[in-house]
């Protein structure tokens, strides 16, 4: 099996969505998390604050440079992830369909390095 990372395109639309609308949300991912989880799918998942709690390290000069914020100003950012295994890439985009129903946002599939299709 290679594993495979599910990871959320979050996008800022402005305005923050309704409570009742992030339950929603919160529930449905819940129920996909039980799904992979039941189908021994599962490696481990996460979903992460809003762009601006990052923290930016590069080197510069020998020196570590600390920047406040995302590497690069976009509308589109890394919202979360699931790190799954899959006999193939088709299972793992049906998973990735299910992740991004569930979540309401776009979902990149992208094998780890190392697996059987390298």
């Amino acid at each position: 099996m290679t594993q495979y990372l599910l990871s959320v395109q979050g996008v800022d639309y402005g305005a923050i969505p309704a409570q009742d609308e992030m339950e929603q949300t919160y529930g449905a991912v819940g129920a996909f998390n039980e799904e992979v989880k039941s189908a021994g799918a599962w490696v481990f998942a996460g979903g992460l604050q809003a762009p601006d709690t990052a923290t930016v390290v590069r080197i510069e000069n020998e020196e570590t440079v600390l920047t406040d914020g995302p590497y690069a100003e976009s509308k589109e950012h890394l919202g979360g992830f699931w790190v799954i295994e899959a006999p193939d890439l088709d299972a793992a985009i049906a998973w990735a369909g299910k992740g991004a129903r569930a979540c309401g946002s776009p979902v990149e599939v992208r094998p780890f390095e190392g697996g059987p299709e390298d």
